[in-house]
């Protein structure tokens, strides 16, 4: 039997792991809205759009790989305001690279397919906030998929298959489903094991995050987007 002595003690950590996902959820917002103004921004600038697609988005794709790269290695030895330009940068420049998909895709499915995104988000990640089921053999087998659909993606470009992109398309929506459920409890794991976790991680694990929404979003959009 639980000692009712120890409910104002699990009250407590619960307040507490509330308080850092806020914090987590904040900084997504953040970086979600700075990709959104950089997207609308680089679609004004002309010169800037025919940089990207003549190959110049290569190099973004690049610096924000290593941004990522650097992130997580480094996590635990950075400072506060180190991570979070790290962030904030990779946000801004995933902006830029993101804004071609206005050229092909119209502005209403595209503002209709974030909405879809958001809800589905949200509900996931409030599943795996509370939920009492170990999703580590979910967050493997996901991981193990998503090498799956990117090297399908690949094989594709090159094949052209209508009925491939589709199946490629939904099972990375189940994909990213699947990571934004694990993503999330593993956050409440490390949370657990660090309770008074510095800004660092919460900056972190808005990475993790931000990654699974527009991972999702870009996925939806194959679905739901209607070309122009």
């Amino acid at each position: 039997m639980n000692d009712p002595k120890n409910y104002p003690y699990q009250d407590s950590q619960e307040a507490v792991f509330s308080n850092f996902m806020q914090r987590v959820y904040q900084w997504m917002a953040m970086g979600l809205a700075l990709t959104g103004l950089l997207a609308f921004m680089t679609l004004q600038n002309v010169p800037l759009m025919r940089f990207l697609l003549s190959g110049g988005m290569w190099l973004f794709f690049i610096v924000e790989l290593g941004i990522v790269i650097w992130l997580s290695a480094s996590i635990r030895k950075i400072s506060a305001q180190a991570a979070t330009l790290g962030f904030l940068i990779y946000s801004a420049l995933n902006g830029v690279t993101l804004s071609g998909i206005f050229l092909y895709y119209t502005a209403a499915s595209i503002s209709s397919t974030f909405f879809i995104t958001a809800m589905t988000f949200a509900g996931v990640s409030i599943y795996g906030w509370v939920t009492k089921h170990d999703l580590t053999s979910i967050g493997s087998f996901c991981f193990m998929a998503l090498i799956g659909v990117i090297i399908a993606s690949v094989l594709n470009y090159f094949f052209r298959s209508p009925a491939f992109y589709w199946i490629v398309s939904y099972a990375g929506v189940a994909v990213f489903i699947g990571l934004t459920a694990y993503d999330t409890q593993k956050l409440k794991m490390i949370h657990q094991g660090m309770p008074n976790a510095p800004e660092q991680l919460a900056i972190f694990g808005a990475l993790m995050l931000y990654l699974d929404f527009i991972n999702m979003f870009l996925f939806l959009l194959r679905i739901f987007g209607r070309r122009r």
